[in-house]
């Protein structure tokens, strides 16, 4: 296709990433989820290269702009490689009808959660089932199921009844990707989103209700880190959320 606007030219860029992108899930290469969170980043550059060719071709001056502009990710590489991703954090809180002292077991180790209804999750983003603790105490170990293997987390401040903080040794798959293909396992989805430490505090508030505050520290290898984030810190949070009013129920079970 010939365009005969920068427009147009930009339009063909757009089409043609779309139709790459979702050849990696017809080929079995992706999931539905990573193409659609991946869309809104693609289409924008894939409408900026068709942008780029139709202006080289146009002049030889311009062409030849292009070509140093393309020559810098390149010479970047070396940085990119060697930087070390930065550390997020995502805080999440709820209320809960009961004391500090209802509330800690339940952060401690909970039972069975029931199955999700949200639709992030049944769509294959890992969620949290249960919690169990072997040992009591800074040194015991935390096991937090997810619906695609166990956290690992050491406990590293145990002050009962306030704060309970560990690190991540161990963590799964972010997520299943839902494919027509079974088994789907992209690069990405290994060692790219990893939590670092975890952490609850429970306050009483002058009510006598409890305030109980989550809080994750993470890094995430994908690029651009601000873009992505966007995306880690809603399914953290909503993870957050799934476990805090959990807890909620429990404690407020026990406090009736």
């Amino acid at each position: 296709r010939r365009p005969k606007t920068g427009k147009a030219a930009a339009t063909i860029g757009a089409e043609a990433t779309v139709i790459g992108v979702l050849a990696f899930l017809i080929l079995g290469v992706e999931g539905i989820l990573c193409i659609v969170m991946a869309l809104p980043l693609a289409v924008p550059l894939g409408a900026l290269g068709g942008w780029l060719v139709y202006r080289a071709e146009s002049s030889p001056v311009a062409a030849r702009g292009i070509t140093m502009l393309l020559l810098l990710p390149s010479a970047s590489m070396t940085w990119d490689l060697n930087a070390r991703p930065p550390v997020f954090e995502v805080r999440s809180t709820v209320e809960i009808t009961a004391s500090p002292e209802q509330v800690w077991k339940h952060v401690v180790a909970f039972r069975e959660m029931p199955a999700p209804r949200e639709w992030y999750f049944r769509a294959g983003l890992a969620f949290p089932t249960k919690a169990r603790i072997v040992g009591s105490g800074v040194g015991a170990v935390r096991y937090c199921d997810f619906s695609t293997g166990p956290v690992v987390e050491p406990i590293e401040i145990w002050d009962e009844p306030r704060v309970l903080r560990f690190g991540v040794t161990e963590s799964p798959a972010p997520m299943r990707e839902w494919s027509p293909y079974s088994g789907v396992t992209p690069k990405h989805l290994h060692g790219y989103l990893v939590s670092r430490q975890g952490q609850f505090v429970l306050t009483e508030l002058a009510n006598h209700h409890t305030l109980l505050e989550g809080t994750s520290w993470y890094q995430h290898g994908l690029w651009p880190a601000e873009y992505w984030r966007w995306w880690s810190d809603a399914i953290i949070h909503r993870i957050h959320m799934r476990v805090l009013n959990h807890i909620r129920t429990l404690a407020e079970q026990d406090a009736s």
